[in-house]
C-alpha cells in the first residue's frame, strides 16, 4: 500500500519507505507484544514459585540483584524484555496475589 502511495515515479523512495515501515512495525507492534509475553511469564512464574513453596518476595530481590549487576541494556522500547525496573515494579504489585498461593 505504501509503495502505491509513493508511486512508481519515485523508486528511490520505495526502499526507504520499506525500511521505515519495517522499523516502525518492529518498535510499535512486535517488541511491545514480546514484552507483554515476558510480563505474563513473570506473573505466572511468580504464582508457580509460590505454589512450589518459594517466597514470592524473593523474585523482587532477585531482580534487584540483576539490576545491580548492570549491563548495557537497550532502552525498554527497543527490547524484547521489560527493563529490570519495570519488572521489579510489576512484581511488587503482583506479590500480594502470589502470596495467596504461598505455603511455608
Amino acid at each position: 500500500v505504501g509503495n502505491l502511495a509513493i508511486g512508481a515515479a519515485a523508486p528511490q523512495y520505495q526502499n526507504l519507505f520499506n525500511q521505515t515501515y519495517g522499523i516502525g512495525s518492529q518498535v510499535g507492534v512486535m517488541l511491545p507484544f514480546s514484552r507483554l509475553h515476558e510480563s505474563e511469564a513473570d506473573h505466572m512464574g511468580l504464582i508457580f514459585m509460590a505454589m512450589a513453596g518459594y517466597n514470592p518476595n524473593e523474585a523482587v530481590e532477585f531482580w534487584k540483584r540483576m539490576a545491580a549487576q548492570g549491563g548495557g541494556a537497550p532502552p525498554e522500547f527497543l527490547s524484547t524484555h521489560p527493563s529490570n525496573e519495570t519488572r521489579i515494579n510489576d512484581l511488587k504489585k503482583l506479590v500480594p496475589e502470589a502470596m495467596q498461593y504461598y505455603k511455608k
